[in-house]
This record gives structure tokens, C-alpha cells and sequence, in this order.
């Protein structure tokens, strides 16, 4: 009876001990497994994820991308934070592999929205302009979400849900306005705002881009002069060309141009640091094309998507685009910014987009 208890006893010990082993190895697992475990003690969904706002948060979204190992990010940006992005990003959080889709505005739109009707869900991280972001927020492609970073941007530069959650935030802005040939335009012929543009010393030495960039400086000089200021520029002889920001300020350095209204800052840095003879000069209302970062709803590796997202809106993201001309929204330029498509819905801009578009033909002569 005694050799029969002590074993008894000896058999509970064991069961006792194998127990305790049992226990400490599902946590094991379970941390491997489950990265992204809140304090509710079960795995948590891509909306749940987008939202998580604990101390945290970078270790939780690391440890997950490191189990997910990959991110595909779709972005219209070029000019190299589009090929130079992942070499940075997996400097920085390595173990996690990252593919880029650079496409313009139709091809972006088209490729997510013909994803997400077959239902195969590529795309992890979203960047690009509003427009683009306005139609998938408005076809419930995205997921609302937070980031540590989000409180230094000003409020007009978020696409707000609820709860302190964005659509999405800029990432990254350019400005639009008037670079001049300082050898061709000198003196009191020098334009300071759009009336200026009226000058008679300017007549038939001002030239427009025609693609978005033109359009959205219509839209500018319609907000902040009205429709008969913009006509009256018919009489200073416009002419227009189908060429982009980029190539239109290089017809004002050659001297082909002696200004246009349709060149961007960050082009102008770069041309001016190179000795090129223009000046770059803010106009009453300045254009601003942005570009937001968003979460796709169905993202297959959420937590590398917003691991990125999260970076891009950081001091380091912002200082790595920086180094391509690009602003950040968190500044607060010497300028007004304007940002056409501010509270249209996707179609109410497209309509908008198209009466700017008719107007600047109008008014010019190719």
C-alpha cells in the first residue's frame, strides 16, 4: 500500500510537472505565432490592428512584419523615393522584404479596384494623391487608422475617421507656382501674384502646363480672382504645352519661356542649385499637390503595412523624402497653400477637374 501511494504521489509530481511544461510552451508558441496579440488575448483583426495605440505599437508591428516577411507598397511618387524606399526601409527593419508598384493615377486606380473586385488582395501600403484616395475611401477600400506620428500634422492635411483614426495622412506635398527667366524678365515686369501676370511686358512670354498642373492653377486663380480675371489672360497671348512641371521649367531656363505658373518648388531648388537663371515666386493662392499615406482594408500583411505607413509619416520618413525635393505637410510654408480637391467627393472633382481643364484651353493657344 505504501509502494502504491508513493507512487501515486510520484505520478501527480509528473503530472503536475508535465502540466506547467504544457503551459509554458503553448505561451512560447503563441508569442511566435501571434505577434499581434492585444491585451484582450486573442489575434486581432486588420481593422483592430490599424487601431492599436499602446507604447508597443512599433514592437508589436515589427515582430508581425518579420512574421509576414514581406510588404508590397503601390505609390505614384518617382523620381527615386519610389526605387530608393526599400533599401532604407529594410535598413531599418530588417527581415522584412519590400516590392514597390509604381504607377500613375489611372493605372493605380485601376489595378487596386480591379484587385479588390476579383477579390486578390495584393497591395499592402497605399501612397499617392487625394483624388485617387477620395474614390477607394469612398468605395470602402480602406482601413481607418492611427499612427504615433499623427498629432504633429495640422488638421487639414488628414482625411479624419473616428475615434482619432485617419484615412489617410500626407506624407508629402509639392507647391505650384511662377518661376521667371532673370535674364528675360527683369525689373517691374517681374509678376508677384496673379494680377501681375496681366502686365503688358509679359505678353506672349507666358506658358502653361496642360496637364493636371495647369488645371489646378486655373483652379487657383478661380478661387482667389474669379472667372473674369481668367479671362482677361486671354489678351497676354498663353501658349500651352502637353508637357509635364518638370519640362515646362526647363523651356523657362532655356529661355523659350520667360515665365510659367505651372512649376514646382521642389523642381526649382534643384535648377536653381545648379546655377540655372530662374526665380521661383509664390502666387496669391499656391497648388499644392499632396500625396497620402492609406491602408488597404483587405491588406495581406497589415502589419508591414503599417509599419511603413507608420515610417513615412515619421521625423526619418520625412527627412528620407526630403532629400527628392519634397515638403512636408508638418511645415508651415511663408505661402497659403491650396488644395483644389478639398470637400469634393471623387465625382464633384472629376467635374471640377474638366471645366478647369476647358478653361485653360480657352485662354491659351498651343
Amino acid at each position: 500500500m505504501a509502494r502504491i501511494a508513493y507512487r501515486s504521489v510520484r505520478a501527480d509530481e509528473r503530472g503536475k510537472q508535465m502540466k506547467r511544461l504544457f503551459i509554458a510552451m503553448t505561451l512560447v508558441v503563441l508569442q511566435w505565432q501571434l505577434p499581434a496579440i492585444a491585451q484582450t488575448g486573442k489575434a486581432m483583426t486588420v481593422a483592430e490592428l490599424a487601431a492599436y495605440n499602446k507604447p508597443d505599437r512599433e514592437k508589436v508591428l515589427y515582430e508581425g512584419a518579420k512574421k509576414e516577411g514581406k510588404l508590397m507598397w503601390y505609390t505614384s511618387l518617382t523620381g527615386g523615393p519610389n526605387t530608393d524606399a526599400p533599401k532604407v526601409f529594410e535598413a531599418k527593419y530588417s527581415g522584412v522584404a519590400m516590392e514597390v508598384y509604381r504607377g500613375d493615377s489611372d493605372a493605380l486606380i485601376s489595378r487596386i479596384t480591379q484587385e479588390a473586385q476579383a477579390k486578390r488582395y495584393i497591395v499592402d501600403t497605399i501612397e499617392t494623391t487625394f483624388p485617387i484616395l477620395k474614390v477607394l475611401q469612398e468605395l470602402k477600400l480602406l482601413a481607418p487608422y492611427f499612427s504615433p506620428h499623427l498629432a504633429q500634422y495640422p488638421d487639414d492635411v488628414k482625411e479624419k475617421s473616428s475615434q482619432g483614426l485617419v484615412y489617410w495622412a500626407t506624407d508629402r506635398e509639392s507647391y505650384i507656382g511662377l518661376a521667371y527667366n532673370t535674364n528675360a524678365v527683369q525689373g517691374a515686369a517681374v509678376p508677384k501674384n496673379f494680377e501681375d501676370l496681366l502686365k503688358p511686358e509679359l505678353k506672349g512670354k507666358i506658358g502653361f502646363a496642360t496637364t493636371d498642373t495647369g488645371a489646378r492653377v486655373i483652379a487657383a486663380m478661380l478661387t482667389s480672382k474669379g472667372s473674369e480675371f481668367v479671362q482677361k489672360l486671354k489678351s497676354q497671348q498663353i501658349s500651352l504645352h502637353s508637357v509635364s512641371g518638370r519640362a515646362i521649367l526647363d523651356m523657362v531656363i532655356s529661355g523659350e519661356l520667360g515665365v510659367s505658373p505651372t512649376v514646382f518648388l521642389s523642381h526649382s531648388r534643384v535648377s536653381i542649385s545648379k546655377g540655372a537663371p530662374i526665380k521661383w515666386v509664390p502666387m496669391d493662392l499656391v497648388p499644392t499637390n499632396a500625396g497620402g499615406v492609406a491602408i488597404p482594408a483587405n491588406a495581406p500583411h497589415p502589419h508591414a503595412a503599417l509599419l511603413f505607413g507608420d515610417f513615412l509619416l515619421s521625423p526619418d520618413g520625412q527627412k528620407f523624402l526630403s532629400k527628392y525635393g519634397l515638403d512636408s505637410a508638418v511645415n508651415k510654408p511663408d505661402f497659403k497653400r491650396f488644395y483644389a480637391e478639398a470637400g469634393m467627393t471623387a465625382e464633384k472633382y472629376e467635374k471640377e477637374n474638366e471645366k478647369w481643364e476647358k478653361l485653360l484651353r480657352e485662354i491659351g493657344r498651343k
